[in-house]
């Protein structure tokens, strides 16, 4: 249906409000940059790949079992290890780089898929295709996961379009509630089918089930990142609201629809292979806008390596915090992104924001 792009009404109905309370594009600090600071980043994006490399060497190198000391060592290395840091690499540049355009079409910064129910849609997506077709091929399962994640953030997009949003905070709200119903769904749609462990096994959102033949789907996203870096540009006009994109010669209603279809793609892929990484998309990319403003072509490298590295630092964690056990990884980015989200809320009211 080409009068799909409902999306465009929530992000110009929050116009006025985004900008009074998204510091988009008001921050100096953040679109403002000195000849030398400019000079400097790509040094600085030189290091920081180095820095994430290291990281991911580390990643390579920890595991119980000891890969020097064991006749099948190296045939372990291939077909555990490497497949799980290139999982790492892979979803934590999707999953952030899908908060950074979720919160550009949307001009809020608390959007992102855990906060806009995009997530739990894929989710029941995923679960309507084991209960369908068990035996489903992964390209299968995904596919699904991807439509019901497009549809999802369609229907969220379309409730936005019906409420005169007077308060940043409701956007996330409302993606919340939405998840929390479609995640009850899910639950007992689950209940019914006896498929409930599935269920669970895939909120943990863990790496420990990545392995050689069940990650390669994940190179999806690579082509999905590539996508938003060329159209970078129109999506960053697009975050300048309706009249303003549309002046600039963007197609409004085309971009917003482009990017939703990336989101779901990325995060439909993702939650097959690996399941939820909740806040990832939240983190990230307010970090780094903190810093850099909110310019996607110079924001994305940075985002991309910000998201491995922090994918890449929870999954150490978890494989070390109870080892020989290992805890979820969305367990500690749960944690972290509270953190965060309500750092957030009181940066904006210090400030002043209307919340």
């Amino acid at each position: 249906m080409t009068h799909s792009p409902t999306t465009a009404r929530p992000t110009g109905t929050a116009t006025s409000e985004a900008h009074a309370s998204e510091p988009h594009a008001s921050e100096p600090h953040a679109s403002e940059a000195t000849p030398a600071s400019s000079k400097r980043r790509p040094l600085a994006l030189a290091v920081a790949t180095l820095a994430v490399a290291a990281l991911l060497v580390l990643s390579l190198s920890t595991g119980e079992y000891s890969i020097l000391s064991q006749d099948d060592g190296w045939q372990i290395f291939l077909a555990v290890r490497v497949p799980r840091t290139i999982a790492l690499v892979l979803s934590g540049a999707a999953m952030s780089m899908s908060g950074l355009v979720m919160q550009l079409v949307t001009q809020n910064r608390f959007a992102e898929p855990s906060t806009t129910g995009t997530t739990e849609w894929a989710g029941l997506g995923l679960l309507v295709i084991m209960i369908v077709w068990p035996g489903a091929p992964i390209l299968v399962r995904m596919t699904c996961a991807i439509v019901f994640a497009f549809v999802g953030t369609m229907v969220f997009f379309a409730l936005l379009r019906r409420v005169s949003l007077r308060s940043s905070l409701l956007v996330p709200i409302m993606g919340m509630m939405l998840g929390a119903v479609v995640s009850a769904i899910s639950t007992f749609l689950a209940l019914e089918t006896n498929t409930l462990q599935s269920v669970s096994v895939w909120f943990q959102g863990s790496f420990t089930s990545v392995y050689e033949g069940q990650y390669e789907v994940l190179w999806i996203v690579t082509v999905v990142v590539a996508i938003v870096f060329i159209m970078a540009d129109r999506l960053t006009a697009v975050s300048l609201g309706e009249d303003i994109a549309i002046s600039l010669g963007v197609n409004y209603h085309r971009m917003v629809l482009i990017a939703t279809g990336l989101v779901a793609v990325a995060t439909g892929v993702v939650t097959v292979v690996v399941g939820s990484l909740p806040f990832l998309g939240l983190i990230v990319p307010n970090l780094v806008s903190m810093s850099m403003g909110d310019n996607l072509r110079t924001n994305l490298p940075w985002v991309c390596l910000a998201g491995i590295s922090l994918v890449t630092v929870t999954d150490l964690l978890a494989r070390t915090i109870i080892s020989p056990f290992e805890m979820p990884v969305s367990v500690i980015l749960g944690v972290l992104g509270a953190f965060v989200f309500i750092a957030l809320v009181l940066r904006q009211a210090k400030k002043g924001a209307v919340l």
